[in-house]
Parts: structure tokens; C-alpha cells; sequence
């Protein structure tokens, strides 16, 4: 009763201010006019923020009911090993939740230090320097780089964080056409060389799942000298002889300037890193805002991390597993008829085109048991609404036969395969 009380009490006060600055230019307005999300909801396709009740990975329970998922970036199934999760627990009980701090003061670990110089090996750089989130680390590490009288070139599929990384750098800017090398190297030739000059690439991209063209993109920054840095958030653990990345996957590690991985994906964790020469890593520990300023990574995250990454190179297995269900899966859907794009990387996605015929498809593969991404623009370009798939080792073959099935009686009956 008192609840509802103030409930009340609220919605007469905001009406109130409301009416204020209806006289006068107010920020809120746009919010206010923002109706998007409510007219979803009412028409039952609103897809975002799900409440997941239970999670093993593969399968996933909302609203009491199981559902297959293929909406996790989870390739190597290890946020659920057993060994990840003991690791964090030890940690959590010797440090404690958080660390309620920066690293630079008070936040710093042995265990940082100790994955720092893991992760470093790992991807065969000198150094590498641990940050609390991935988004973090391409805001802070771009805009660190690259400022005001440099210029950068970004593939015009990067992710958001590499985007605000750009912008935020205050750096001149050049989008060159996704995976387009001819366009690339228009561009750099048409570029003053007197001007220091940065190119940055995803290595895969996550909403394509195609992977960028790095031996080219490695050639066109010597012939128009560039420092180059790969984005290898969703290459960890999936490509490369080891599950290094894209620039192993190439072999043109010594080229590559910048290597940047997260946490939140092959590693079944959250934060991220980044990896270059040993001087530019301590320029970076004194000077990037988006991690001087931000609280340390907890350690239970920095122990959990260092099993995955253990795992990761002890069983080369998962990763021929979840190659065998991904062509499992691509061939499957292929067949069916969906455009799949260009995708060689456990990232598929369903091509639908329009956003209602979009969330339409989505709706009846949840309401089916089969969990995908609906993804629209900004994160696509306009008219080319998909389905975010994704794949793991931890897959049965028997849950992708049935995914199998069910996008071919949703597919059917929606008219688009």
C-alpha cells in the first residue's frame, strides 16, 4: 500500500516537472518521446533483456522453459568448467569480492601481474596489460594511441567500441568498406604521409562472422607505413594453431603492432587486454583513462581467466569440436536455403532483411526453444535485419539437429527459406 502510495507520488511530481520544462528546451524530451520498446512489448517481440533463470551453457530456462542457446559467445563452453569456476571461488575466499579500487593505486594483484604475463605469451607479444571490461579496452587503448593530427582507418564493420574509440580519440577518420582492400589502400594512398597513420580491424566480426583479410591488411601497412592493431575479441581460443587469434591465424604476429582479446568469450569470463611492445604497454599503464579510472578486475575474474586460458592450451580438442559443429550447423543451414553470408567462424548469421520479419522469425524460434539474436540497424546496415547465431564445442549433435529442424519449420512457415 505504501508502495503504491509513492508510486503515485512520483508519477504527480514527474508530471509536474514535466509541465515546468515544457516551457523551456529540455534534454529529457527525446526520452520522453521514446516509445519503441514499449509498443514491442505490447505486441509480444520484444527481445532484449531476457531473464534467464538457469544456465549450463548449451541450454538456457526463461519463464520455467528450456531453450537451446545460440546467443552465446562461449565458443569453448568454459564459463561452466569446473576448473574455471574452482579457480574463482579459491580467489574469491583469498581477496575478496573486489579490490574497491584502480589498479594504478590500490587494485593491483599478484594475479593481474601473473595473466599479464600469461595472456603476453599466449598471443606472442612482449607485454600486455589487463583491463576490467573489453568495451574499456578499444575506448581506452584507441584514444590513447591516436589523438588530434593522426589519422585512422576502421573497417566499416568494427565494433562499437572501436567506433567510440575512434571518435573519443579526436583523431581524423577514414571508414574503408568492410574486408574492401582496394578501397583500403585508396584511401591510405590518398592520405597525407606526414600524418601518422593507425589502422584497426576486428579480427572476426561479430555480427558477419567473416574474418579480415590481415596478410593484405598487414601488406598495405608497409607499403604505406601504418602502426596496425587487431581487435581479436571473438579470434581467441578459435583461430590460430593454438587458439592465439587472427594474426597467428595468418602468421603475421611480428607485423601486427596492437593485439586486443577480451574475457567474455572464448575465456567464459568478463574484462579484456591488450598486447604490444613492452614500451608501448607502459605508456599505456600511465596514460589510458578508461583504465586508470576504473576499478580493478576482481580476482575471482584474473583466476577464472588463467584456468581458461590453461584449458585453452591443454585440450586443442575443443577447438576441433566446435570447428565440427559449426560446419555441422553452416552446411545445414545452407541446404535449408538461409543466406548465411560470408561466415567461416562459429558466428552465423540468419540474413532475414526487414526488422518486423526479423523479430517475427526470432519469436517463433524462442517460442520453439531455440535461442537467437535479432539484430537490426545500427548494429547492421538498414535492411539487412539477421539472426545472431553462435556455436560452441560444448554443443551435442543431437541439440543442433534439432535447431536444425526447428529453423526449417520457422523458415518454411515465415517464408523465407
Amino acid at each position: 500500500m505504501l508502495t503504491a502510495f509513492k508510486d503515485v507520488a512520483r508519477q504527480k511530481l514527474r508530471a509536474k516537472r514535466k509541465e515546468y520544462f515544457g516551457k523551456y528546451p529540455d534534454v529529457f524530451t527525446k526520452m520522453y518521446a521514446f516509445t519503441r520498446s514499449g509498443t514491442a512489448r505490447a505486441m509480444g517481440y520484444y527481445p532484449y533483456y531476457p531473464k534467464i533463470e538457469k544456465s549450463d551453457a548449451t541450454e538456457v530456462t526463461i519463464d520455467g522453459e528450456q531453450k537451446i542457446m545460440l546467443g552465446s559467445n562461449n565458443y569453448l563452453g568454459l564459463s561452466n568448467h569446473p576448473r574455471v569456476i574452482e579457480a574463482g571461488i579459491k580467489a574469491l575466499k583469498t581477496y575478496g569480492s573486489g579490490l574497491t579500487g584502480s589498479r594504478l593505486l590500490n587494485g593491483n594483484i599478484l594475479l593481474h601481474d601473473e595473466l599479464e604475463a600469461r595472456l603476453a605469451d599466449f598471443v606472442h607479444m612482449e607485454s600486455a596489460l589487463v583491463f576490467s571490461t573489453g568495451f574499456g579496452v578499444n575506448l581506452g587503448s584507441i584514444s590513447t594511441v591516436c589523438g588530434p593530427g593522426d589519422m585512422i582507418f576502421s573497417d566499416q564493420y568494427n565494433h562499437a567500441s572501436i567506433v567510440d574509440g575512434v571518435r573519443f580519440s579526436g583523431a581524423a577518420k577514414q571508414r574503408y568498406r568492410h574486408n574492401d582492400m582496394q578501397d583500403l589502400e585508396a584511401k591510405l594512398a590518398a592520405s597525407d604521409p606526414k600524418v601518422p597513420r593507425f589502422i584497426v580491424t576486428d579480427g572476426v566480426f561479430s555480427m558477419e562472422g567473416d574474418i579480415a583479410k590481415l596478410d593484405k591488411i598487414v601488406a598495405l601497412s608497409r607499403k604505406y607505413p601504418s602502426r596496425l592493431m587487431v581487435d581479436d575479441a571473438h579470434s581467441i581460443g578459435v583461430l590460430g594453431p593454438n587458439g592465439e587469434g587472427t594474426s597467428a591465424h595468418f602468421d603475421v604476429t611480428k607485423d601486427v603492432d596492437l593485439i586486443m582479446g577480451t574475457f567474455s568469450k572464448s575465456l567464459g569470463c568478463v574484462g579484456g587486454f591488450i598486447a604490444g611492445e613492452k614500451m608501448v604497454i607502459e605508456y599505456f599503464k600511465h596514460h589510458t583513462r578508461a583504465m586508470i579510472f576504473t576499478a580493478a578486475l576482481p580476482p575471482s575474474n584474473v583466476a577464472s581467466v588463467m584456468a581458461a586460458l590453461e584449458i585453452i592450451r591443454s585440450e586443442p580438442e575443443r577447438r576441433e569440436r566446435l570447428r565440427e559443429n559449426t560446419e555441422f550447423i553452416r552446411e545445414g543451414l545452407r541446404s535449408l536455403g538461409y543466406n548465411i553470408g560470408e561466415s567461416v567462424t562459429p558466428i552465423i548469421p540468419i540474413i532475414i532483411g526487414k526488422d518486423t520479419k526479423t523479430f517475427q522469425v526470432w519469436k517463433s524460434l524462442m517460442d520453439a526453444g531455440v535461442y537467437t539474436n535479432p539484430v537490426i540497424a545500427p548494429a547492421t546496415p538498414p535492411g539487412r535485419g539477421l539472426l545472431r547465431t553462435s556455436y560452441m564445442a560444448t554443443h551435442t549433435r543431437e541439440q543442433l539437429e534439432f535447431c536444425l529442424e526447428t529453423f526449417e519449420k520457422v523458415g518454411k512457415k515465415a517464408k523465407v527459406i
